[in-house]
C-alpha cells in the first residue's frame, strides 16, 4: 500500500482518451451554492456525470488533457451515501498536491445491494473509477469556482425504469 496522499502515476491508453462521453448534465440555479442535475442510461452513467460535472465547475473541462489516471473508490450502505462518498472521493484527489483535475471519469465496479447488477435497495454498496486528467495549471486551466464540499442536501437519487438521474449541491 502506498503512502497516504500518494499514488503511483498511471498513465492511460490511447483506446482510454479516444472517447469523451456525451455531457448529460447540467447546473442548476441554488441561492447560495450550486447544484448538479445529471442523469444517463443507467445509474452508474449518472454517477459518472455527476463527478465530470463537479470537475466542470472547478474549469473548463476542454483545456484538460488526459495524461494521467487516479483511481478512487466509495462504499456505503445507501445511494445517497454511495453518491456522497464517491463524489467526495473525486474532489479529495483533486484537493491534493499536486492537484489532479479530470475531464473523464469511468467507473470500473459498480456493486449496488450487492448484486452488481445497479438494482435498488439497501446493502453493502461500493463503487471504483478511474479518473483521467492531469495536474491543475493556472495559466492552462482557467479557473472556475471552488468546490468546497459535497452535502446531502436536497440530495436525490432516482433509479427506476427509464430514469437514471441524481441531483445533488455542492459547497462553493
Amino acid at each position: 500500500m502506498e503512502d497516504e496522499g500518494t499514488q503511483e502515476v498511471i498513465k492511460p491508453t490511447p483506446e482510454e482518451i479516444a472517447t469523451i462521453p456525451e455531457v448529460k448534465y447540467e447546473y442548476l440555479d441554488h441561492p447560495a451554492d450550486i447544484q448538479i442535475h445529471a442523469w444517463g442510461a443507467n445509474l452508474k452513467e449518472a454517477y459518472e456525470q455527476a463527478a465530470t460535472a463537479m470537475f466542470g465547475y472547478m474549469t473548463e473541462i476542454d483545456t484538460v488533457e488526459m495524461t494521467e489516471v487516479r483511481e478512487v473508490e466509495a462504499e456505503a450502505d445507501d445511494l445517497q451515501g454511495l453518491l456522497f462518498h464517491f463524489l467526495d472521493e473525486c474532489l479529495f484527489v483533486f484537493s491534493c498536491d499536486p492537484y489532479f483535475i479530470t475531464r473523464k471519469v469511468v467507473i470500473t465496479e459498480w456493486v449496488i445491494g450487492g448484486d452488481g447488477d445497479g438494482g435498488g435497495g439497501d446493502g453493502a454498496m461500493k463503487v471504483c473509477a478511474k479518473l483521467y486528467g492531469e495536474e491543475f495549471q493556472l495559466g492552462k486551466h482557467p479557473q472556475g469556482t471552488e468546490v468546497k464540499a459535497i452535502t446531502y442536501a436536497s440530495m436525490q437519487v432516482y433509479n427506476e425504469p427509464n430514469q437514471h438521474e441524481v441531483f445533488v449541491i455542492v459547497d462553493i
